[in-house]
């Protein structure tokens, strides 16, 4: 018997806000355990919480970048459970009414596209975090994360694959972090992934019973993990037995999933409104602002002139990328994969150079700079008018190919522009067919056997030819004069 994968993907995404859901202590990663706290994030007795407005922003800008339809009344609820990071003993969430209800992601899906719907993005507050490392039959509690503004997307169970969940993932971290909600570190644990995944016979409508997968931080566990659960009910289910309903964890070090807790029945939150709140009433203006904030350019590199008319999101930009500048749709992908390189780009072709060609040094020597560094295009001192001035010069023949690349990393390390570099360390290139004959002259003399081999079909030496000229050249001769001369001397004009 053939079986059929369904998923459903529960994605959690902190939001880049300074300050707490519903108090003012800082979210910044990485501080000393409980120092990020108070009375409010702490569950004290008596406080009152009060709402983050830029935390709901951020919600309803998620909203309208992933195709929702936005609630004009939305509220808050108590979840009630019972763990040491939740110090309350409930979390303020949403239930009945969330922000956000009915949008889509599209993925890539053998050349063509597939529309993973959304079911609903809600806001809550995150919980702190247990830490059981050490020695001793306890645990830690760290309750800095505690009341920090987490959201939760959840799709409906339309993933098909292990790789469609991943691309789903990628998509909407990319989508986050084009509009500056999430900054999606998954090893932090500010984007988070729970999948729920079930098996059934290709052609049967009922689902199957469902388990719930936890503890996945990074894509490559999401298709691992995936890709075993699936195995696993599968061999279950062929040999007769069933598929208990239950939370399980990937264990990456084993490369399984493991029983964590039995959910044979749904477990009764007690959900209630909470009383502490006052609804959210999102009006059409307040909609409307967040909506014009969601098309502004976001770096200090792209003019303050640009001009947007709709929301810039990657799909829009993938499209523009191929039809508007030629590029092919490798080129786009990459490109479009985060929006500062994205703007960088455009930047650069809006100040008049050659798409293709900013691409291929974008891909190429900017990306492995970066990557040498770990560092984001938008850390770099290198900007889009540097490597126009750089192409400029290329253009006019004061520079070759070769010194241009010592010319961009020297760029990059300092800020300075092509012509400074240039003229600082004396790179201007040679085009006195004179000075070039001479070092041409000076090769062939030095490497008779190799004429000669040349002269009797070995054609590929021409390569060689022009790689000693540079060299004697310290790379700074015209290579058009260089191959005009090598062809002119050795007889093959």
């Amino acid at each position: 018997m053939q079986y059929e994968t369904v998923i459903g993907l529960e994605i959690h995404a902190q939001l880049l806000t300074d300050s707490k859901m519903f108090c003012g202590c800082s979210t910044k990663f990485g501080s000393e355990p409980n120092t990020q706290t108070c009375p409010i994030c702490i569950g004290m007795p008596g406080v009152l919480p009060v709402m983050n407005k830029k935390a709901i922003e951020y919600v309803i800008k998620t909203g309208l970048a992933v195709n929702c339809k936005i609630a004009s009344y939305s509220r808050f609820a108590r979840k009630n459970y019972f763990y040491p990071d939740l110090p309350k003993g409930y979390q303020i969430s949403q239930y009945e009414l969330p922000i956000c209800e009915h949008g889509y992601v599209e993925i890539a899906d053998n050349g063509s596209t597939k529309k993973i719907m959304l079911t609903r993005i809600h806001l809550e507050e995150d919980a702190g975090k247990n830490i059981h490392e050490g020695a001793g039959n306890y645990s830690l509690v760290d309750l800095n994360r505690a009341g920090t503004p987490l959201m939760e997307i959840v799709s409906e169970p339309d993933i098909r694959s292990p790789k469609e969940a991943v691309e789903f993932v990628k998509k909407l971290r990319t989508i986050l972090r084009y509009i500056s909600v999430c900054d999606g570190n998954m090893e932090q644990g500010s984007l988070r992934c729970d999948a729920n995944v079930s098996v059934r016979p290709y052609g049967q409508e009922e689902f199957g019973v469902k388990t719930e997968i936890k503890n996945m931080n990074s894509f490559k566990f999401i298709e691992k993990a995936l890709e075993y659960e699936i195995k696993r009910q599968i061999k279950v289910l062929k040999d007769g037995g069933k598929i208990i309903q239950e939370t399980r964890l990937w264990n990456s070090e084993r490369g399984i999933t493991e029983s964590m807790r039995s959910k044979e029945e749904a477990h009764d939150y007690r959900y209630f409104p909470e009383p502490d709140l006052v609804p959210v009433d999102v009006d059409s203006g307040w909609l409307e602002q967040i909506r014009t904030h969601l098309m502004a350019p976001t770096f200090s590199f792209v003019r303050s002139s640009v001009h947007l008319e709709e929301p810039d999101l990657p799909d829009i930009k993938r499209q523009r990328f191929i039809c508007r500048y030629g590029l092919p749709e490798y080129d786009a992908d990459l490109l479009i994969s985060e929006r500062a390189m994205a703007e960088w780009f455009e930047q650069a072709v809006k100040l008049g150079a050659d798409p293709k060609i900013v691409s291929n040094w974008m891909m190429g020597e900017l990306t492995k700079l970066l990557n040498e560094e770990n560092k984001q295009i938008e850390e770099c001192m290198l900007k889009p008018e540097h490597l126009v001035g750089l192409l400029e010069l290329i253009n006019k023949g004061i520079i070759s190919g070769k010194i241009a690349k010592t010319v961009f990393e020297e760029m990059y390390k300092t800020g300075k522009n092509a012509d400074t570099i240039v003229k600082e360390k004396g790179l201007v290139q040679i085009s006195d067919e004179a000075d070039i004959e001479k070092a041409v002259d000076e090769v062939l003399e030095k490497n008779h056997e190799e004429v000669e081999r040349f002269k009797a079909g070995d054609e590929k030496l021409m390569g060689f030819f022009v790689g000693q000229i540079m060299k004697a050249t310290k790379g700074k001769a015209n290579p058009k004069i260089v191959n005009e001369l090598l062809k002119k001397k050795l007889g093959k004009e």
